[in-house]
């Protein structure tokens, strides 16, 4: 049985003039599903350097601006994370598939014109850009 613990996750919602990029999902969580780079806060890492990281290891792009937008406490399928979105310009680089067992590719999408389905998260980033709410908690 996995620990019961509280992990801090990072998503990262990069634009490219009017344009998001977009992966998707491989696995059993939330596989099929579309969703922004991101992954687990390393230990010593500041959420600027894990945001930048996350896409860089997953994408091959560089991100510059990159700023604050929600904190989400979510509860999961039997996981607890402290879920906190950013969202960052595209600096340089073509997205490039750089861990195909965890997604099956990446590509810019037009914001109004999403592919579906999104993963959970998603919609709580555009309900904050949209609201100005930055913080959302679930029991």
């Amino acid at each position: 049985m996995e620990e019961q613990r509280l992990r801090v996750g990072i998503g990262v919602m990069i634009f490219k003039e009017s344009k998001v990029l977009l992966g998707k999902r491989k696995g059993p969580r939330g596989g099929g599903c579309y969703a922004w780079p991101g992954g687990h806060l390393d230990f010593g890492e500041s959420m600027i350097e894990c945001a930048k990281r996350e896409t860089r290891e997953e994408t091959n792009i560089e991100i510059d601006n990159v700023r604050f937008l929600r904190l989400l406490n979510l509860q999961d399928g039997g996981r607890h994370y402290a879920d906190i979105a950013f969202i960052a310009d595209w600096k340089n680089g073509e997205p490039k598939l750089m861990e195909p067992e965890k997604c099956e590719g990446w590509d810019w999408y037009d914001i109004n014109h999403l592919p579906q389905p999104l993963w959970i998260t998603i919609p709580s980033y555009f309900d904050a850009l949209k609201t100005g709410r930055n913080f959302y908690d679930s029991p």
